[in-house]
């Protein structure tokens, strides 16, 4: 180490900080995806508390140095709790001039720019539509925040100089000197990035060299650069003990569905046709072959759904996924499932609607689409996840109450909580309940022929909860006709008589109705029992609710918060719980869709805030709305 080095190093100042807010953004194609993911699973490791938003553009390859091109990750970390990504950054990480101008918006006042000074030549800066002559590095407009200057292209191309690589493939690597860089600016080890490298490209090992070079070069430019002179420190979050993972929703999602199918018994099948931002859990699960997983990438959406129907009337775990379109195509499919009353996870991965709409961009649209969006009354059990690592447990709900029901379950995500992250604590298989499974084996009632009575197998008889039985297709002596049309209680048989048709549309309501003997109680999250401001919410607003409610209480104002998880039907309580706040405000990333149901359900004059930009809430825009009703 040179005499030089050794000076630098004793003038850096270590500075502890509770959270971080970093923001990476540059074209689509300069890794800032990995970049954002390498880091945040360092931060898993060190045992910070986490939570991410990962947010590109929907075209495979948008032009590079637009507006529309851009690919930006937002990580927040910390040693106190952490709920929502951040309402603004700390530090924006942008590698071309268009990434800054989309996102400079979201930085802190005196926030820290790092720019790469290569992104910000004429034609990136024309690319970006910024005025004839104007360079936002040169013109002032960012004297309110701490802008360091580097030129990391230039830096990349000089560290892998006689690699024998062409420029376009060094600047691939360019993503590899900002997160060595970060990783030295808060202290990170660049053991797990290594690791990652050797096992991704373990059958290139020349890419391994020149990434694991080009992190190195950026960690080491940070110690010996005389520019930054503060490195910072964040410790651990106080988390219960256990073994943790980074998790992404979609990811909970898959083994949420694999531990159903283990406590169950049965095979999972899952029927999917691609679609964003739903995909990775066909792609997740499609890696658990071992699990005796069976994945079908169906030619379309229909063929997928139907596929899944399949296999459910054959004995299996059955599931099929989309996003809000593909869902609409499945509809006549859904009112099959229900009408044959067989066990049907339906998954969707809510995205900014309506038609092709918003594909990467978050949205709580697909509400009222989940109870109602089927011809005739068709009536399905929804549930919905408000986190990643609720996704696994919302799945797992989805498949027991879809298999202890005999009926189709809708589980809802969003693009928001299917593509963030954060720590997710294992549970053991010991501590999850079994799911009871019970196949028909023998005939369960009689028909009178004359004076003859014969024992048959009625396949709609039911019990308490008004399911019928499952039979497996070739079981001696249990066959029975299924079909789309109106069918006769008990023995299946095709009816068109009125009264009967009446009475089928209400049973299959009831059968809904009586699931809320079988799902919690609803509980508040936070406040008292009784007050002045309810926040009710559902889906992935819970973490944005939480930090703007516990802020709130902290000033000392009357409020609480409930999360909705069961949609339909809803928890036998909560009737209740509204009833003992003066206002129930409703944060919703759609134009008010549950608060129309709890109008419609409990007469309760809510007050809607909705926001439909395909982005989520801030927390501090909810705490700003509670302030605005407290006065």
């Amino acid at each position: 180490m040179t005499t030089a080095t050794q000076e630098i190093k004793r003038q850096t100042e270590n500075k502890e900080l509770k959270n971080v807010v970093i923001l990476f953004a540059g074209d689509s194609g300069d890794g800032i995806q990995l970049t954002g993911t390498q880091f945040t699973n360092t931060s898993a490791l060190l045992g910070n508390d986490i939570s991410t938003f990962p947010n590109f553009p929907a075209e495979i390859r948008a032009p590079q140095g637009t507006l529309a091109g851009v690919s930006g990750f937002q990580l927040h970390f910390g040693s106190v709790n952490i709920y929502t990504a951040g309402d603004a950054s700390d530090v924006l990480v942008v590698m071309n001039a268009a990434a800054l101008k989309a996102n400079i918006k979201s930085l802190k006042p005196g926030g820290i720019v790092i720019a790469n000074t290569e992104g910000f030549g004429t034609k990136n800066l024309d690319l970006a539509k910024y005025p004839k002559g104007v360079n936002p590095l040169k013109d002032g407009s960012l004297d309110k925040f701490k802008v360091y200057e580097v030129d990391i292209t230039k830096l990349t191309r000089a560290c892998l100089e006689g690699s024998g690589m062409g420029v376009k493939d060094i600047d691939r690597s360019k993503n590899m000197f900002v997160l060595g860089f970060l990783l030295w600016m808060y202290n990170r080890s660049m053991e797990p990035t290594i690791s990652f490298l050797k096992e991704q490209f373990k059958k290139k090992p020349e890419l391994i060299e020149t990434n694991t070079k080009v992190l190195k070069a950026g960690y080491n430019y940070g110690e010996t650069t005389e520019t930054f002179t503060t490195r910072y420190e964040v410790k651990a979050a106080p988390m219960p003990k256990g073994i943790y993972r980074s998790i992404m929703g979609n990811q909970a999602t898959a083994i949420g569905l694999i531990t159903a199918a283990k406590k169950s018994g049965l095979t999972l099948f899952y029927g999917s046709y691609p679609i964003t931002p739903a995909s990775d859990v066909l792609h997740e699960l499609a890696k658990h072959k071992n699990f005796g997983v069976k994945t079908f990438q169906a030619e379309d959406e229909i063929a997928a759904i139907c596929s899944a129907i399949g296999a459910s009337f054959g004995g299996s775990l059955a599931i099929t996924g989309s996003s809000g379109p593909g869902i609409a195509l499945k509809g006549e499919a859904i009112g099959l499932a229900v009408m044959l009353e067989i066990p049907l996870v339906i998954l969707n991965v809510q995205r900014g609607g309506p038609s092709t709409g918003l594909p990467t961009k978050t949205e709580q649209a697909d509400l009222l689409q989940a109870l109602y969006g089927r011809n005739g009354e068709c009536p399905v059990i929804v549930v919905a996840a408000s986190s990643p690592s609720d996704c696994f447990t919302m799945a797992f709900e989805a498949c027991r109450l879809s298999l202890e029901h005999m009926i189709p379950v809708m589980l809802l995500t969003d693009g928001y909580i299917a593509n963030g992250s954060e720590p997710w604590r294992f549970p053991n298989a010991k501590d999850m309940p079994e799911i009871k499974v019970n196949f028909a084996t023998k005939k369960n009632g009689t028909i009178q022929n004359g004076d003859v009575t014969e024992e048959r197998y009625l396949p709609y008889k039911r019990d308490e909860k008004l399911s019928r039985p499952w039979a497996i297709p070739g079981t001696k002596g249990l066959e029975h006709r299924i079909g789309g049309i109106e069918k006769e209680n008990d023995t299946g048989n095709i009816s068109y008589e009125p009264e009967n048709h009446e009475f089928m549309v209400k049973l299959r309501q009831e059968k809904v109705d009586r699931a809320a003997n079988n799902i919690p109680d609803q509980k508040l999250d936070n406040g008292k029992e009784k007050g002045k401001i309810l926040v009710l919410g559902w889906g992935s607003t819970y973490g944005s609710i939480k930090t703007a409610v516990k802020d709130c209480i902290a000033l000392g104002i009357e409020v609480s918060h409930a999360h909705v998880k069961y949609m339909s039907p809803l928890p036998k309580n909560l009737g209740n719980i509204l009833k003992n706040f003066d206002k129930v405000l409703m944060p919703e990333m759609n134009n008010g869709q549950f608060s129309k149901v709890i109008r419609d359900k409990f007469l309760i004059p809510t007050i809607n805030f909705n926001k439909i930009k395909g982005v989520p809430f801030s927390a501090g825009e909810i705490k700003a709305k509670i302030e605005e009703l407290n006065k």
